[in-house]
């Protein structure tokens, strides 16, 4: 079969590599669409890890093509999201419920062949686990496969507490910004600012819904937030660019007790500036958040055949053969999200 390999950073191609057939408990999914994350790229520019020779890919829809022997709860046939944990199930962690802070935590597409590929081979674990989530009527699989990028954002917006007239302050109009406006509006968010500097981008989170779009090069955007919430300041904001730069900015734009999620990872070995007492003084819970839990990728997969306008974050489609043109749009900085759809 014909997949996309990441050798070592700089270096990805689309090989012949042997059809994988599925022993007891797993599962063989024929890949619709897989998306490229942001962290693909970071893995690419060498600032992630991931197994040389590893297959990329973690944003997957796709058909159970075959089952190996014992599998249950799943069918030949049947149309699913991947959600690409493979855990343990023992630990602290998972017995929590919280498989993706796993202490012996692997990942598909960076420890285990993930689905840019005609087929994935879901591990026994990640079958055992229910990780082949069922895709709701309605829903094409093109959607569906951004099923693990919005389960990040609505556990970085749920670890914020933004619901029914919450106000936000998102830094950075990205995929994965433009994603939290997407969600936030969803769930009810009153006044939501984006601050971004490149206007086809600002353009888009206008589009979808921002009260208002700030260029951070001329626009203040901690008195920009202040206008818009009475002089109190944002209950959240999430940084999704990983600049060290608009950390303190964030601080700035959140009123007293307010939360500041850093999503977005950041380059190795990054430092961030900022004055501890502002966090002190004003009781900001500075936090992070890094993929989700089952429940929410259960919960977001009932939301996205109501999320059409998501189409819009995707803005560039190839099919298997050109998948490494898929990250060189990324690298360039043209569009926003990109997929490899393998019917394409």
């Amino acid at each position: 079969m014909k997949a996309l390999v990441f050798h070592e950073p700089e270096r990805i191609s689309v090989d012949d590599v042997a059809e994988p057939v599925p022993a007891a408990g797993e599962a063989l999914v024929r890949v619709v669409a897989a998306a490229i994350c942001h962290s693909d790229i970071r893995v690419y520019k060498g600032q992630k890890h991931a197994r040389p020779g590893v297959i990329p890919g973690h944003e997957i829809a796709g058909v159970v093509e075959s089952l190996g022997a014992g599998v249950e709860g799943v069918g030949v046939g049947d149309e699913v999201v991947v959600c690409p944990i493979i855990a343990c199930g023992r630990c602290a962690f998972c017995l929590l419920g919280r498989r993706h802070r796993c202490l012996e935590r692997q990942t598909l597409g960076y420890d285990e062949d993930g689905g840019l590929a005609e087929y994935l081979l879901a591990p026994a674990t990640l079958v055992a686990s229910g990780h082949l989530l069922p895709v709701p009527d309605r829903l094409p699989l093109q959607r569906a496969c951004l099923t693990e990028p919005l389960a990040c954002v609505l556990n970085s917006l749920e670890t914020c507490n933004v619901g029914a007239g919450s106000s936000l302050a998102i830094i950075g109009g990205g995929p994965m910004g433009l994603l939290h406006l997407l969600l936030a509006r969803a769930l009810g968010a009153g006044v939501v600012i984006v601050s971004e500097p490149d206007e086809a981008r600002a353009e888009v989170a206008r589009r979808l819904g921002a009260t208002a779009v700030l260029d951070p090069r001329r626009d203040d955007l901690a008195a920009a937030v202040k206008e818009r919430t009475a002089g109190l300041g944002a209950d959240a904001a999430i940084v999704t660019a990983g600049l060290a730069e608009v950390v303190g900015q964030s601080l700035d734009c959140v009123r007293p007790q307010g939360v500041v999620n850093l999503f977005a990872g950041f380059p190795p070995d990054t430092s961030v500036p900022f004055d501890p007492n502002v966090v002190h003084y004003k009781e900001i819970r500075l936090t992070g958040s890094q993929n989700a839990s089952i429940d929410q990728y259960r919960r977001t997969l009932q939301l996205l055949p109501n999320l059409a306008e998501i189409e819009e974050v995707t803005t560039h489609r190839f099919p298997l053969a050109e998948a490494t043109e898929a990250y060189h749009v990324r690298l360039r900085g043209e569009g926003l999200k990109s997929m490899v759809v393998m019917d394409a």
